[in-house]
């Protein structure tokens, strides 16, 4: 039987089965005691002896008033039994009435019971029948129903606002370890290509080399040639590295950091003259605790997509803005992004170009690895970033608009003493 119906049962039972052997037994006393209590059989024998006994006096010589007297006494005694056979007579009729009293207060108890048990089990029952099901959406990772909820207790609504809590906390526990998951596969292979790719290019540079500095130099067909090559594994270089960097997280003992210094060495090495960009540094800005290369390389690639995203503008308005300022947000337990839900005081750094943008429909996966719109480019340059600001316990998020630009943000948090 469904909980529903089980619980309706209990409940009638508990109502029914009492108020049914409360009638019964009352019913059973009444039929009992009433006959007992109208004494009709002593009254007869009383009525008899009083007959005798008055029979009896009136056999000797009795004066007018004794005679009166008697009289008196017959008619109150033959009065008394009359109203003794009168009340047997209404005690003997009455029992049926009061047995059929009964069971009709019975049945009315046993449908009032019956509704307040079938209005107590609706109450308890589709709450708990809804939880059930809400159970078998979380097991299986489905969103949970949005219409409205079943009416029941207060604490029930408290119940579900907790579940819907905790299925959210839950899917973002699934896709945070899905995701950590995927970055660990492709760590791996990074550092595999990474392998692969030196093991052949170190004798092939060092070949390159040997022809540039070949005696007599080459013709100029194959000094074309040799250039080509040169050229061609400095790119598998650049890319050999940037694969290395992706498949290892920060390594070494963290340090205290001057983000004001390091944002404005790493504008000035990074964007070319030609392009301009202004560094903004709010005043007293504390440190950070982390690895100063690993910052330093994540800011770079943020910096040199700006500089890539401003080369397509026209003459004039490409503008590169880097602010530095204080923030507060929610810092991160690992590398993997998992928030600890503490809000925390944080160093803010955002990157603003004046590029062409990024579509609405590629900006969710611009940190996911090997996602590029660059000709040549290995789309290693955000994730590296990404995963970099994460092994910080910061964060990163992105805005743009198609023709005004992107912004890149990474918040880091505050070095505690």
């Amino acid at each position: 039987m469904r909980f529903r119906t089980r619980l309706f049962l209990i409940l009638s039972l508990f109502a029914v089965i009492p108020a049914a052997v409360l009638t019964l037994v009352w019913a059973t006393t009444l039929s009992t005691a009433l006959p007992l209590l109208s004494g009709s059989g002593a009254w007869d024998r009383v009525a008899a002896s009083g007959e005798r006994a008055i029979a009896t006096m009136r056999q000797g010589p009795l004066t007018a008033a004794q005679r009166t007297a008697i009289g008196a006494h017959e008619q109150e005694l033959t009065s008394s039994v009359t109203e003794a056979r009168r009340y047997q007579y209404l005690a003997a009729r009455a029992v049926p009435i009061v047995a059929a009293v009964a069971v009709g207060a019975m049945v009315v108890l046993a449908v009032v019971a019956s509704r307040v048990a079938g209005h107590l089990s609706r109450q308890m029952s589709r709450p708990l029948d809804e939880i059930v099901g809400w159970t078998e959406h979380i097991a299986r990772a489905e969103p949970l129903p949005a219409g409205p909820p079943s009416r029941g207790a207060p604490e029930f609504h408290v119940l579900r606002g907790r579940m819907r809590t905790m299925a959210g906390d839950l899917e973002v526990g699934r896709s945070r370890e899905l995701e950590a998951e995927r970055l660990r596969a492709f760590r791996e292979t990074a550092r595999q290509v990474a392998h692969e790719l030196k093991n052949p290019l170190t004798p092939i540079q060092l070949a390159v080399a040997r022809l540039e500095r070949a005696n007599p130099p080459l013709s100029p067909d194959l000094a074309d040639t040799v250039a080509v090559l040169a050229t061609e594994a400095a790119r598998l270089d650049t890319m050999a590295r940037s694969f290395a960097q992706f498949g290892r997280l920060p390594e070494g003992p963290p340090a205290d950091i001057d983000l004001a210094e390091l944002v404005r060495y790493t504008a000035r090495a990074t964007v070319p003259s030609g392009v301009p960009v202004v560094v903004e540094i709010d005043p007293a800005v504390p440190l950070v605790r982390g690895h100063h290369d690993a910052l330093a390389r994540a800011l770079a690639n943020v910096l040199l997509n700006a500089v890539d995203a401003c080369a397509h503008t026209a003459a004039g308005e490409a503008r590169i803005s880097v602010h530095v300022r204080r923030a507060t947000g929610t810092a991160t337990g690992t590398a993997t992004g998992t928030a600890t839900g503490t809000a925390a005081p944080m160093i803010e750094i955002a990157v603003r170009d004046t590029g062409v943008g990024i579509p609405a429909e590629t900006l969710d996966r611009i940190w996911e690895p090997y996602v590029t719109n660059k000709p040549g480019g290995t789309g290693l340059g955000l994730a590296i970033a990404r995963q970099t600001v994460l092994a910080h316990r910061g964060t990163v998020s992105a805005s743009s608009r198609p023709g005004d630009g992107t912004e890149i943000v990474f918040r880091l948090p505050v070095a505690t003493a």
